[in-house]
């Protein structure tokens, strides 16, 4: 989804100012992934129905919608400020290298605005329900991704998430009575669909690279570079998309779109600092994931939250929830039971090499992902 400018963080070492994932205690693993779980479901859910309830009551700028999605990156300082920080000049940078990590935080910024006006874009022309639904297929594309770029080891149960969450989608593609939430024409729910499928092919991309980037250039691993990455892409992305409204000229209408929102004026203020607010909250659920699991586990979780979504817009938007959107929740919700028992396997084995070894550090799952 939106939100979607999150780096991946992979474990091949620690630094002297991180504390290592081995020595977290099981319990303590345990809780940090519970609570970036909840900050990732609740954050995500909050974001995508705040962004329907944005166009249905009145809304219509696409370039403010992409805004939202990073304008509140300042959050992520207060997390920050309590962590070392990574990017600093040590005495084997160069100017060069420097300028290399500037131009590669430049080019993602840039890919993450791109990506999030795709997601606008399919918001605008789907229901909130049909929209996450469609967004799950980003899994299937993170893992594609990940096998070709990073090298991501795959096993029977990651291949059946993958293969359900993909075959979900495309129950809600074919699914004729996925209109849109205004009764839009054919081509504007193909368009919707479209856009939305190729952003979440666009954010598993970034996902990779991001990740490859992380292993071939900052050869750092630790929260706080993580953090510094987002921090630094959302900047670039948040200034694309004030460029963008105030190219396109939509900032005009802005004044207007304020007066006439079926809610009030109070009311739109609050949507779009509270959507704002949700995605970076999401967006620290996610990197948390990545950190202390892997980039697909935490897709994984982002699964689920659009698999949960289409409940709360039924009850919220009164969309339509028939036969076909009920199966793809259900086979999206198996996705996520079946990478959660692969998850559950892999604590298993850590635990058993952590008696063999007897070494009285125990290995996180994310090890062995």
């Amino acid at each position: 989804m939106s939100g979607n400018e999150a780096p991946i963080l992979v474990h091949h070492g620690t630094t002297s100012n991180q504390l290592p994932l081995h020595k977290f205690k099981r319990w303590h693993w345990w809780l940090l992934v519970s609570i970036n779980i909840f900050f990732l479901l609740a954050g995500q859910c909050a974001a995508v129905l705040l962004g329907r309830y944005y166009y249905d009551k009145g809304g219509n700028s696409k370039w403010l919608a992409t805004l939202v999605q990073t304008a509140a990156f300042p959050i992520l300082l207060v997390p920050l400020l309590f962590i070392p920080s990574t990017l600093k000049p040590s005495t084997e940078s160069t100017s060069s290298s420097i300028a290399v990590i500037s131009f590669i935080y430049v080019i993602l910024g840039v890919v993450i605005a791109g990506d999030n006006m795709l997601y606008s874009v399919g918001l605008l022309y789907l229901s909130a329900s049909t929209y996450s639904l469609i967004c799950a297929t980003q899994l299937a594309f993170n893992a594609i991704f990940s096998y070709f770029i990073n090298s991501q080891k795959f096993t029977a149960l990651i291949f059946n998430s993958v293969v359900v969450l993909s075959l979900s989608a495309s129950l809600i593609a074919v699914n004729d009575d996925s209109s849109g939430p205004s009764g839009l024409s054919k081509w504007k729910y193909a368009l919707g669909f479209l856009t939305t499928l190729a952003a979440s092919a666009l954010y598993s991309l970034l996902l990779s690279i991001m990740q490859l980037t992380f292993q071939k250039v900052l050869k750092r691993e630790t929260f706080a570079v993580v953090l510094e990455m987002q921090i630094y892409t959302s900047v670039v992305a948040t200034c694309v998309a004030i460029i963008g409204l105030f190219a396109s000229g939509e900032w005009r209408t802005l004044h207007g779109e304020m007066n006439g929102f079926t809610e009030g004026r109070t009311s739109y203020i609050m949507t779009i600092i509270g959507t704002a607010v949700s995605w970076q909250v999401c967006s620290v659920g996610v990197v948390g994931l990545i950190f202390v699991v892997s980039s697909l586990f935490s897709n994984v979780i982002s699964t689920l939250s659009l698999a949960l979504t289409p409940i709360a817009s039924v009850i919220i938007f009164h969309d339509r929830m028939n036969g076909v959107k009920i199966i793809a929740m259900l086979m999206a919700i198996w996705g996520f039971a079946t990478y959660i028992y692969q998850n559950y396997l892999d604590d298993l084995k850590a635990r058993k090499l952590q008696s063999e070894h007897a070494d009285g550090n125990y290995q996180s799952p994310s090890s062995y992902c």
